[in-house]
């Protein structure tokens, strides 16, 4: 077993209360079904928080409240619902001194929601997946103690896509930018269109357009797809597009 399953399954049997940290703009394909699978054979309780949620509709947001129970929504960078969430930890604790883990895909925010909620810098931050290592104590306050993981992919997920789309493979180590950028215009062409001022058409031709709007030429004045692929994930990744 690697060693980060170590990890997760011994915060998962230490916690109280289990915190699933998802993506705002990708909330399903953000869900690990695997963890979740084993917080409830655990029988321990689980709340969704959903963050980066300023860069996504609010009413979008009340739909999958709707749906998904019960949740928080919150931005870390905007300081939104850090002090709901504490108040629906207690509630979920009746009041009592708790320790909650925080588990969800790399890269997907867990280290900037520990950060806002404990309102000290305790859990490390990058913009790079895969930053976290380790189990990390972090005391939010008398009552509520956290307990970090590294983000997990699910053992039986092979998707270059989906890692790419949601961040849990870095933009830089992606293997296949191309395709992935090409499957990116495809499902966000219209954010994508409007935000950089692109011509509809062929999805190489938008990624071609959007190479020369950046500034990314290779030699005898073509293109560099690949260069324009990886900042187009970059941009992507590091919420530039709302």
């Amino acid at each position: 077993m690697p060693s980060f399953w170590r990890h997760v399954n011994k915060v998962l049997e230490y916690s109280n209360i289990i915190i699933e940290v998802l993506d705002a703009r990708m909330i399903e394909e953000t869900r690990n079904r695997e963890i979740e699978d084993k917080i409830e054979r655990l029988g321990k309780k689980i709340l969704y928080v959903i963050t980066k949620c300023d860069l996504v509709d609010i009413k979008k947001l009340e739909e999958e409240k709707k749906r998904l129970r019960p949740s928080v929504f919150i931005s870390s960078t905007e300081k939104l619902g850090t002090t709901i969430l504490k108040k629906k930890i207690l509630e979920l604790s009746h009041g009592e001194s708790v320790t909650v883990g925080v588990v969800g895909y790399p890269n997907v925010g867990k280290s900037s929601l520990i950060n806002a909620l404990s309102g000290k810098g305790s859990a490390r931050t990058s913009a790079q997946s895969g930053f976290t290592r380790g189990l990390q104590k972090i005391r939010v306050d008398s009552k509520i103690l956290l307990l970090d993981t590294p983000g997990v992919l699910p053992n039986k997920e092979d998707n270059d896509f989906k890692h790419a789309k949601i961040g849990a493979v870095d933009y830089g180590k992606i293997k296949d930018p191309e395709t992935a950028a090409l499957k990116l215009i495809e499902e966000k062409k219209e954010l994508i269109l409007k935000r950089y001022g692109l011509a509809d058409g062929e999805l190489e031709n938008i990624l071609e357009e959007f190479a020369f709007k950046m500034n990314k030429i290779a030699k005898k004045g073509k293109a560099d797809l690949d260069g324009a692929a990886r900042l187009l994930l970059k941009e992507w990744q590091t919420g530039k597009m709302k």
